[in-house]
């Protein structure tokens, strides 16, 4: 059983009763003399993928939940379905598109690196890598010499997620983007 102050992103906890992920950990110290400190932590609902925020001092205890974290490689998407398989035993998972609706842009047939969170034998979500190189298929014709100012444009990428880049960038080029934030991070 966890303690609030030893949470971090990705550690799953039961909250009434249904599995929650850690998405963000805030540590607030109060003014006050002798006051607790106190940890603001957003989770994310693994059945339901409602955000929660929840306040704990630092010693309150967090039923912890058994929870499979295989490595799975992103296999193919059947309908609404999207499949993945264990690196380790070959075994195949799926998963809604709704349920993972937020990080469908960043999928690429046979993307590795993917952790998948399994309880009693279900796939509640995943877990992007940091980082994923993807091509540009669309954007505005790159201009020349623009890499000494800061300005931006829109590039629409192999999966149809759009992103800022650089203006020097042209179409079929491939960049990394990152998978927390969706910001261009480099040429890949």
């Amino acid at each position: 059983m966890p303690k609030a102050c030893e949470l971090k992103r990705g550690v799953i906890v039961e909250i009434n009763g249904a599995p929650h992920a850690v998405k963000q950990v805030e540590a607030k110290s109060p003014s006050s003399r002798g006051a607790a400190t106190l940890y603001k932590i957003r989770f994310t609902n693994l059945q339901t993928q409602q955000k929660l925020d929840e306040s704990y001092k630092g010693d309150d205890m967090l039923k912890s939940i058994d929870c499979l974290r295989p490595q799975v490689q992103y296999s193919y998407l059947d309908g609404d379905l999207f499949t993945f398989m264990d690196m380790e035993d070959y075994s195949q998972y799926a998963i809604n598109r709704e349920d993972i609706e937020d990080q469908v842009g960043y999928l690429t047939e046979g993307l590795e690196g993917i952790t998948a969170l399994i309880v009693d034998g279900n796939l509640l979500g995943i877990e992007l890598p940091q980082s994923v190189s993807l091509t540009i298929t669309d954007t505005a014709p790159g201009i020349k010499g623009a890499t000494a100012t800061g300005r931006t444009k829109t590039a629409t990428l192999t999966t149809g997620l759009e992103i800022q880049v650089p203006e020097y960038l042209e179409p079929g080029e491939t960049v990394k983007v990152n998978t927390g934030t969706g910001k261009f991070i480099s040429r890949a």
